[in-house]
């Protein structure tokens, strides 16, 4: 049988279309840590955007389109970062969610601005990063700005320590938080006897620890991750030193229990909201559970919220326009699992909020205020 060349031309069109509409996918790369020692927060925010995928997709997808995550490990390390934002420019994503450490999300944020590709994170807080200028950066979490002086107005308003140090990993998350507490004890004449910073990986802290036994101090502030500072409360109880510990939600894992055991009772932990414990959210938490997925993390709603966001936008724009959504976000307003979000003029949250728990050794939290 033969067919004419308009009918070979129709059919040829028909299949090139029928493999376009099966293609039409909108990809979102999800970069963050896969590996290394902070893997577990990485596991937060790609369990919180996946679902958010998943549930955009069954409703419909956004203008008819299916969404698609891309796992990219750049374990916060600012080097692999960078090649990792390369490699999403190179693969002709243009959005991303991510990344999670500041030290890697504030290079990977030059790259894709220039590239016109919008990135919202859910976990990087370092102010600078959107200091910038930039159209296309946005986070769904609140910055050490606010977070450093809430920990420090809990400090000097409920500890009321009489001696304090402060400590961290001299990365740019934990230094900047660090300095933030201590500024604003500096301002309320609390006495800051020791600021001084440790080598991220480190294992051994018998020298720091033989310091702040002699200094007497009564109260540590720690800016940085949970693996050095789950060591540092191990071996502090092992040396018989007893003082009251604090950090922000970069030590506010399970995974310090493990690192501390029952050294991790009563430390002090600034965390967003449990989203998860908001009656609202229920149906979204049994989401998880039933994908036996832990809906708890201190990053999972927030990059649920950040795909949301995206999708949102693109479907008001009605394309994949980032520069068009981009303004769209800063125009409106979102109603999302972490509250009722909207964004300034440099694409940071315009309220947030964080609270002070109190860890136990069971891997457990209790709200303190």
């Amino acid at each position: 049988m033969k067919f004419s060349k308009t009918l070979l031309g129709l059919a040829t069109s028909a299949a090139l279309m029928g493999a376009t509409a099966a293609q039409a996918e909108i990809k979102i790369a999800l970069a963050g840590p896969v590996t290394g020692p902070v893997a577990q927060y990485g596991d937060m925010q790609f369990t919180g955007a996946k679902m958010a995928i998943e549930q955009i997709n069954k409703a419909g997808g956004v203008n008819g389109e299916m969404l698609e995550a891309v796992v990219y490990d750049d374990a916060c390390e600012p080097k692999q970062a960078t090649a990792v934002a390369n490699k999403i420019v190179n693969d002709g994503i243009q959005l991303v969610v991510g990344h999670l450490c500041s030290s890697s999300t504030e290079p990977a944020s030059d790259i894709y601005e220039d590239e016109g590709i919008m990135m919202v994170t859910a976990a990087s807080t370092s102010p600078t990063i959107t200091e910038k200028g930039y159209q296309l950066i946005f986070r769904t979490i609140g910055l050490d700005s606010l977070q450093g002086p809430f920990a420090a107005n809990f400090i000097i308003n409920d500890i009321k320590p009489e001696r304090v140090a402060i400590i961290h990993d001299k990365q740019q998350y934990g230094e900047g938080l660090a300095t933030s507490v201590k500024d604003e004890l500096d301002k309320a004449g609390v006495n800051v006897v020791m600021f001084e910073g440790v080598t991220s990986g480190d294992k051994d802290f018998s020298a720091l620890i033989g310091k702040l036994k002699k200094e007497n101090i009564d109260f540590v502030y720690y800016g940085g991750y949970h693996p050095e500072l789950g060591l540092l409360l191990r071996q502090s109880s092992e040396k018989g030193f007893d003082a009251q510990f604090m950090g922000p939600e970069g030590v506010g894992n399970p995974d310090i229990t493990a690192i501390a055991g029952a050294a991790s009772e009563g430390l002090l932990v600034t965390l967003p909201n449990s989203f998860d414990q908001d009656p609202k959210n229920a149906e979204l938490v049994a989401a998880f559970k039933a994908k036996e997925q832990d809906p708890s993390g201190a990053f999972v709603f927030p990059a649920y919220s950040a795909v949301q966001i995206m999708a949102d936008a693109m479907s008001a724009v009605g394309e994949l326009d980032t520069y068009a959504m981009a303004d769209y976000i800063r125009g409106n307003s979102f109603s999302t699992p972490t509250g009722e979000l909207s964004f300034d003029a440099k694409g940071d949250l315009k309220e947030f909020s964080f609270v002070v728990y109190e860890w136990h050794d069971d891997g457990s939290k209790t709200p303190v205020k």
